[in-house]
């Protein structure tokens, strides 16, 4: 007798399959996997049970499932996350977008008329772009403004591009991208009404805490700083040059080390500075004032 090909059926061996391997979230992993395979939402899924697959879903779908039972991320099996709306290209040269990251966009998006009341046309970059998630994001949020955007890595500047193609309309300026470490390569003639950056901020000791999926596929250069202190003093003290007066620098960060970069900033001249919680009511976000 044949195994069933219903939908229903590989879910729940998918599901079963993946928690025997460990997997936190199996049902929910099984379910976006098949979802995207499918291209259907997935919420769609469970009108759907009775649905037969055809033998080239089910060989690429026990494909994924076998990825994910290794650790990998469900967003660099799919090639994509969703993040503020958008659906973001990613691969393994960039982070996969956190929703902290969007907690930050959000912010700015909601404040920069009370932070800027007389400009709608900022000049924003956005430092250690990875995907182009903030950049993107704010050039389809804010599309009067200027949006630049950097990163060390060339390989992620080319996703970010990809992104910036796929989801700005049409006659929209493109995002403008350089490819330097920090701000080493962007003219010092440039001056912006806001700095937005998910730099590395994870002490590399802090590694072993890590969970696999991250650790084993996502780029450490984006994630891990050996020194935390001598990174960031830099940055803060090379970005408040490139803003305009009355400018923010807007960065999230370490919860062990918000507090520092705010007296760091304070002291190091920024006219005032904020610590913002995340929904987990994390010190994850340092503003500080040019």
């Amino acid at each position: 007798m044949s195994e069933p090909n219903t939908l229903l059926y590989y879910l729940k061996r998918s599901t079963d399959f993946l928690e025997k391997k460990g997997i936190p979230n199996p049902r929910v992993d099984a379910e976006w996997l098949l979802a995207d395979l499918l291209n259907l939402p997935r919420i769609k899924l469970y009108s759907q049970f009775e649905m037969p697959l055809d033998p080239k879903e089910i060989e690429v779908y026990r494909e994924r499932i076998v990825e994910r039972s290794k650790r990998k991320p469900v967003a660099y099996i799919t090639g994509k996350k969703g993040f503020h709306k958008f659906d973001f290209y990613v691969n393994e040269h960039t982070l996969i977008p956190r929703p902290e990251t969007e907690e930050l966009v959000d912010w700015f998006h909601k404040e920069s008329k009370i932070l800027f009341p007389d400009k709608t046309d900022l000049k924003i970059l956005d430092l250690c772009t990875g995907s182009g998630c903030i950049a993107v994001s704010l050039s389809r949020l804010l599309p009067d403004s200027e949006i630049w955007a950097s990163d060390i890595s060339q390989e992620a500047l080319l996703v970010a591009k990809k992104n910036d193609e796929e989801v700005t309309p049409p006659g929209r300026t493109p995002v403008r991208y350089i490819e330097s470490d920090l701000f080493q390569k962007i003219d010092t003639n440039l001056k912006f009404h806001a700095i937005l950056s998910n730099p590395p901020y994870i002490p590399s000791e802090e590694k072993k805490e890590i969970m696999e999926d991250v650790l084993n596929f996502e780029p450490h250069l984006a994630l891990f700083i050996d020194d935390f202190k001598n990174f960031h003093k830099p940055l803060l003290e090379t970005a408040i040059t490139y803003l305009e007066t009355g400018g923010i620098l807007a960065l999230e960060t370490h919860p062990d080390f918000a507090d520092w970069l705010l007296q760091e900033g304070q002291n190091l001249g920024y006219r005032s500075g904020t610590i913002r919680e995340d929904s987990s009511q994390k010190q994850r976000f340092v503003i500080l004032k040019r």
